[in-house]
Formats: C-alpha cells, structure tokens, sequence
C-alpha cells in the first residue's frame, strides 16, 4: 500500500492567508432507523456552543434587499443538514430556500450552468470544471465534515460485527478481483469470514457523486491497481457491482441484497442500522470512523490544505486518523449579476459558516475548523455585484 500522503493540492484561484493548526471538531451520531431513507436528525442530546470564528456580521433579521427565494441543488450527505438549516433560516430572515439533493455531479453541472443560485457538493471542483462555469470564478465554501465507511449485510456473521478492510481489500472488492467473503486476503483480517462462502455483491453510487470521489480518491491513493485501472472522479467506470442513487439509494441496496458491500456517509450507516468496517490507516492501524477519528485526520492535514479550499484529506497520517474523511461544499460566484440574490447568497453562506455551525452536532455532521472558516469569510466578503462587496456589513 502507498505511503505517500494525499493531501491535493489545486492552484489557488482566490487569495487568502496561511492555515495554521485544527480547531476541534464536533461528529455526532444518529439513531437507526428501519428504512433506508435520508437520515434525520439524532436524539435530543446537550447542545454546547460549536466552535465557532467570532462573526462581525449578524444574520438575524429580514432585509428588504435581498431576494426572498433562492434555489440550490447537489450533494446528498448535507441534505439533512441543510434541510435543518434552511429551516431556522427562513425563520430567521424570510428567505425560502429551495435545495434539491441530486448528487455532487448536478450541483456542480447546475453551478456551471447558473441554472441554480448555489451548488452544494462533496467533491471540489477540478480546473476543467471551473474553467467551463459559465459566471467566472467560483468560490468553495466549507460547511462540514464526516466519513465514508464501507457497509455491509452478511446474514452469516449476524449483525453488529465488525469487520475489518485494508486499502487492498477494499479495492480488490470493487475491481472485482476479490468476490467472496472467505477470500484469503479478507480472512487474514478477518477469520470470522473463513465460514462465510458466499459470493460478493458490490454496491456504488450510480449517480454523480462527491461521496464517490472521496472513495474512489482514498482507492487511488492506496492501490496502484486501482489508480492505473479506474481512477478517481465523481463518477468512474466501475468494474462489477449494482448502483444505487443518492447514499440513501446505495443504503437501500446494501440492506436488501445479502452478502452486499457498498460505500456510504457515515451517518447514512447509523440511520439504517447497517453494519460498517474499520480501515487500516497509513499508520498501519485499523480505525473506526468516530468524532475522534476524523478530527484527527483534518487536524493532521490541515496545514497543508491549500489557499482555496479544494482539499482533499483521505489517507491522513497519524496513528489515530480514520483514512476515508472527507468535506462538503456550497459554491457559489465570486461576481454576481442579481443584487438582491447576491445579498441574499451572501448572508446565507454568512450564517451557514457561523450560527449554522452550531447545528451540525445534533445532525450528525463535524464542524468547519476556526481555520477554515477564516478562509470563507474572506471568500464571502470577496463576491461582488457591481464591482461592491455583496455582502453588508451589519
């Protein structure tokens, strides 16, 4: 397996200053639910203050500038929280946002083609596809962050067994080359499997999809096979397996096809009550995905995140970092041509990076490091209508 770290690096388009050490994250966890549906929010828990950058601007009241309805589309691991937010948000200000959660592949397309106000998506955009956005510049706003577990149903093991993958495991999976639970390379991990003779039933996203690239990047980053033969994007060639839209398509999958494997956002796993594997990490160590875990691999990771924010921190090192971590973006133009849907995106990202921090816990998402959320508050006093910052300042 590859040693190499996978911090990516993407030539910055906005300038911003240097990134120093993580602020502490916040992941909760949802209760299980018996459908394979989108997750809602966790049990009622104690709700401390989210870490959060000091605002200078408050987002608390109606403004009769700005646009009373905006519309976005894109990433399904943020649905529910964005769902919750855009709730308290309408409350807030009077603005009804409409977010329609079609995959990171069509939030990113219906930003280029300013078909919608903002994109959401789990996968930053590549060069070519900001090149091809038909507005100019595009800015990534991060708003949270979790795990992308590999879940599984094998009706021989029982549930609530929890199996262990390594990068060649997981790939060999999914290139088809392993495809069966008692192969040698899983029991080696794994001699519970040893009984299991049964065919593997792989299960992928079948729509674009950032939580495809944040697996099939880890993939490439750790198999030499996989990075020659398949690759790393928000959709890819897959070699075996069924697809399934959407994580809660692919949740669906794995819970009504026996002996199936597929790879979904963390809490998409704890809301259908499906069983997932720990990782082996660069450190040689298998991780569960936990709170401590993914706030170990953005903190080992974020020095090195690039000035605009397309950032990739699969396969962190450091003994204790869970090896598939990921983020979430909105995106939106630096330069806008609507005034009043300008003020009306710029406050929304405003308070979605701040107050809207403070909501993630209960939904089952990590917090947006102090650091980072430094960086978007530049970006948003960076979008501009007329050549004038859009967003006010009050």
């Amino acid at each position: 397996m590859s040693q190499r770290p996978n911090i990516t690096r993407y030539p910055p388009r906005v300038a911003g200053l240097a990134i120093s050490v993580a602020a502490v994250l916040v992941l909760g966890a949802c209760g299980p639910g018996s459908q394979p549906v989108a997750p809602t929010a966790a049990p009622p828990a104690a709700k401390p203050t989210a870490p959060t950058a000091a605002p200078a601007i408050s987002i608390g009241t109606p403004l009769d500038s700005e646009a009373k309805t905006l519309n976005g589309a894109g990433a399904t691991f943020p649905a529910p929280l964005y769902t919750k937010w855009f709730e308290e948000y309408a409350k807030l200000t009077g603005v009804n946002i409409n977010y329609q959660a079609i995959g990171s592949g069509g939030g990113i397309k219906g930003v280029q083609d300013q078909t919608v106000d903002f994109g959401a998506s789990d996968a930053p955009m590549t060069d070519e596809q900001l090149k091809a956005a038909k507005g100019g510049e595009i800015v990534h706003v991060p708003t949270a962050l979790g795990a992308i577990v590999p879940s599984y149903n094998i009706p021989d093991l029982g549930t609530g067994t929890k199996l262990k993958f390594t990068g060649d495991t997981l790939a060999g999976i999914f290139l088809g080359t392993i495809t069966k639970w008692n192969d040698p390379e899983l029991v080696a991990d794994n001699p519970n499997l040893a009984r299991v003779n049964q065919d593997i039933v792989v299960v992928h996203r079948s729509d674009g999809s950032g939580t495809t690239f944040g697996w099939t990047d880890y993939l490439s980053t750790v198999s030499k096979d996989w990075s020659q033969q398949v690759g790393k994007g928000t959709s890819v060639n897959w070699p075996v397996g069924l697809g399934g839209s959407g994580n809660a398509g692919v949740a669906g999958e794995v819970q009504q096809n026996p002996n199936a494997i597929g790879y979904v956002e963390l809490i998409y796993a704890l809301q259908n009550n499906l069983d997932y594997g720990m990782v082996k990490n660069r450190a040689g160590s298998f991780i569960e995905p936990t709170l401590d875990s993914v706030t170990a691999a953005a903190a080992a990771s974020i020095q090195n995140i690039p000035p605009d924010l397309r950032f990739s921190i699969v396969d962190a090192p450091g003994e204790t970092s869970y090896p598939i971590s990921t983020a979430t973006w909105l995106l939106a133009y630096a330069t806008q041509t609507d005034q009043p849907k300008a003020v009306a995106v710029t406050r929304m990202l405003w308070w979605a990076t701040h107050d809207g921090q403070r909501l993630n816990k209960d939904l089952a998402y990590a917090t947006v490091p102090l650091e980072l959320t430094s960086r978007s508050e530049q970006f948003i006093r960076q979008i501009s209508i007329g050549g004038k910052q859009a967003l006010p300042e009050r």
